[in-house]
């Protein structure tokens, strides 16, 4: 990785996600955050850079909203949604797991073609047919694995949307990165995200969808090395 080269990187696995155990109480934004604070404080972690994708970009805009952590970076965030857009986020990526989960069987078939992978992460991607085969099926095995994911897909739909912070209060740098095909949290909410965060930058991943560390991985590398450390 790109990225390892130039930095020292913790990977964190959220409780009920890759190979951490569920917790014992709920699932939400909230408690997650909570898990991260108490994480970073429990290993003196201080004022450690954050990076953060999707549900983990709404995560780490949550600690910077807090004060925890250092500089960050966050791509293609939730929690910005209009009601109608939250509709359509519900609908559409609980069928889409929904057809995953029946797929399984035949799914190391399906994303070892480009084909398959455009037909499965169009949503995500901007070019899925793009992704190597190892990548999507990793991506989408881990999406309908992981314990907690039917419960963090419910706080974001049925709770609140993300705090801002006023002028003033942030401690550290701030980036927000948006795909301009992101068809999941829609270019539209990056409005909305610096409402919110009055302070942040905003980066623009011109050919880029939801996950730009997917569609655009050398210019992420490039965000975070030049807003990190």
């Amino acid at each position: 990785m790109a990225l390892a080269k130039e930095r020292e990187l913790i990977a964190v696995d959220l409780p009920g996600f890759g190979e951490t155990p569920p917790p014992t109480g709920e699932v939400s934004i909230a408690t997650l955050a909570d898990e991260l604070t108490t994480f970073i404080a429990d290993n003196d972690l201080g004022e450690i850079d954050l990076v953060g994708s999707s549900m983990g970009a709404r995560l780490v805009l949550e600690l910077a909203r807090r004060g925890v952590g250092g500089a960050v970076v966050a791509l293609d965030p939730g929690g910005f949604w209009t009601p109608g857009q939250l509709r359509f986020f519900s609908i559409s990526l609980r069928a889409s797991i929904a057809l995953v989960r029946a797929l399984q069987p035949v799914l190391p078939a399906l994303t070892g073609n480009p084909v398959g992978r455009t037909a499965l992460l169009v949503q995500f991607s901007a070019r899925p047919w793009a992704l190597p085969g190892g990548v999507a099926l990793r991506e989408l095995r881990g999406f309908t694995a992981s314990p907690s994911f039917d419960a963090a897909l419910d706080s974001l739909v049925h709770g609140p949307l993300q705090e801002g912070m006023p002028v003033g209060s942030a401690r550290h740098r701030i980036v927000i990165g948006w795909g301009r095909q992101d068809r999941v949290c829609f270019p539209s909410q990056a409005k909305q995200a610096q409402a919110k965060f009055p302070e942040a930058e905003l980066h623009w991943f011109k050919r880029s969808g939801h996950f730009p560390h997917w569609d655009e991985p050398a210019e992420v590398v490039e965000v975070i090395l030049l807003n990190t450390g």
